[in-house]
């Protein structure tokens, strides 16, 4: 099963969009699934469902803060601004697949009133669109790491 298929089957279970994303692409780089899901518990729906960044840009930019090799105070500023650009890069490429990087914008409505969750259950907007962010924000991550722009995990088999 591809990481995007794990994401997707995460998101089916239940789990936020941020959730789905983050777990399926943290588990290469050997966090924990348990830790990274509560890791991104609270970024779903845009973040704490505010309706704002969607969670699967959030969900993706943790993991792109995973591949930055050094955390090291005195590398950090060349590290810091590597993993800058990949996430913009992430963010650019998200943007072109799907017309924004806002929740209210690709669902259509703004999940942080009643109103717009209502509309969006009504709608079925998690079970017709979010899929497919959700496995474009895996995808977009995955060819990142293909083409060189982030650096693979060093662990493996974890």
């Amino acid at each position: 099963m591809s990481l995007a298929e794990v994401a997707e089957a995460r998101f089916q279970e239940g789990y936020s969009c941020s959730q789905s994303v983050f777990s399926a692409l943290a588990g290469p780089w050997g966090i924990d699934a348990a830790v990274a899901l509560k890791v991104a518990a609270a970024f779903g729906g845009g973040m704490a469902r505010s309706a704002g960044t969607c969670g699967c840009v959030t969900g993706a930019l943790m993991a792109i803060g995973l591949a930055q090799r050094s955390i090291s105070p005195a590398e950090n500023r060349t590290e810091k601004e590597k993993t800058y650009e990949a996430a913009r890069q992430f963010m650019r490429a998200f943007k072109e697949r799907n017309g924004s990087l806002l929740c209210s914008e690709l669902l259509g409505c703004n999940i942080s009133t009643p109103e717009g969750i209502a509309q969006a259950r009504q709608e079925k907007l998690f079970g017709t669109r979010c899929p497919k962010f959700v496995r474009d924000a895996v995808e977009i991550v995955q060819e990142m790491t293909a083409a060189g722009t982030l650096s693979p995990p060093a662990v493996s088999g974890a």
